[in-house]
């Protein structure tokens, strides 16, 4: 993109405010046209000239179109429209004005994410709460999957079947970049607003399938499967996916059940497979090229819950670096 579209997409209050709610927060279109005052299509006008110069980036999800910061412009170009934006605030009384409206309208929408979320779990909690009473506690086994990552740098995190979005929150802070991807755009929604308070530039929610990722070979230093791996039919194609998008020498880490013979799950809570068996999960590392690593063994349930650590084979690669160095990356299951 040139300067010069650049600095034309900008030329209007209205999408100067757009890119400013942008660097906050994901926005859906009729969400932003809501912080603004003004109707969709005239929003939508903004959007498309923002978008066409680099700035912005659209997802669709379901009926719904979410925007994000782009840096498709050019990164040097948007770290200086950032810097540009946040100067103006500081020295043009009328431009910070809006952006204080702006913002206070914000918080609307993300109280009724919340909202929104709170009644999903409601209507869901019998349901949900029958199927926890059967695993272990859910902080033990976040526990577990943080102690099997241990102290090595996660680089470039992708969340397959992130749910709610908690799995992203955990290791967002360790993380260069987290991608949470889910194939249900209303859990997609229960993850925007649980992650919603976290910087933007660090965090991604990508609707998809994990047995075709939307994403570019070798994007990513660590691949998590949590709770999500005995929904899949075929999990052999889940990891292959997961295998031809984890860069040689990064990792993987299975969360699951253990093999069990609780047939009803099957019809209850739509689970294909009814577990793993530590056999059975280090032939499917090894058949798709990750060196099988650590085991632990999470009890306290009715139904053991495992986590499988696993390493891209490939010792002409070296190993992911620190957290500062850690490259960026560009949505299946419901939890």
């Amino acid at each position: 993109m040139s300067i010069a579209t650049t600095i034309r997409a900008l030329d209007d209050p209205t999408r100067l405010r757009i890119v400013r709610l942008l660097a906050a927060m994901e926005l859906a279109v009729g969400e932003l046209a809501h912080v603004l005052g003004q109707s969709q299509p005239r929003v939508s006008r903004h959007v498309s000239i923002l978008a066409d110069a680099g700035l912005v980036e659209r997802r669709r999800e379901g009926s719904w179109v979410f925007l994000r910061q782009s840096a498709a412009c050019g990164a040097g170009i948007a770290r200086a429209v950032a810097h540009l934006l946040e100067t103006a605030e500081t020295e043009d009384a009328a431009f910070a004005s809006a952006c204080a409206d702006d913002r206070r309208h914000l918080a609307a929408i993300r109280a009724g994410r919340e909202t929104n979320a709170a009644e999903y779990f409601a209507r869901h909690a019998n349901e949900w709460d029958r199927l926890r009473a059967l695993l272990a506690p859910a902080d033990a086994v976040e526990d577990a999957l943080v102690a099997a990552l241990g102290k090595e740098p996660l680089g470039s995190v992708l969340d397959i079947g992130t749910g709610t979005g908690r799995i992203a929150e955990l290791l967002e802070p360790g993380a260069g970049h987290v991608t949470g991807l889910d194939k249900s755009p209303e859990m997609l929604r229960l993850a925007r607003a649980r992650l919603q308070s976290l910087d933007p530039s660090r965090v991604e929610l990508v609707q998809g399938d994990f047995a075709v990722l939307p994403f570019a070979s070798q994007a990513f230093d660590t691949v998590v499967f949590h709770q999500v791996l005995h929904y899949a039919s075929e999990p052999d194609f889940a990891l292959a996916e997961a295998a031809r998008v984890c860069r040689p020498g990064g990792r993987i880490a299975i969360v699951d059940l253990a093999a069990h013979d609780r047939e009803e799950l099957r019809r209850a809570h739509a689970h294909a497979r009814l577990g793993f068996d530590n056999a059975q999960v280090a032939t499917m590392l090894a058949r798709h090229g990750f060196d099988p690593l650590d085991t632990a063994m999470v009890e306290g349930g009715e139904l053991a819950v495992m986590v499988w650590l696993g390493r891209r084979a490939d010792d002409r690669v070296a190993r992911i670096g620190p957290r500062s160095e850690a490259p960026r990356a560009r949505k299946e299951a419901v939890r």
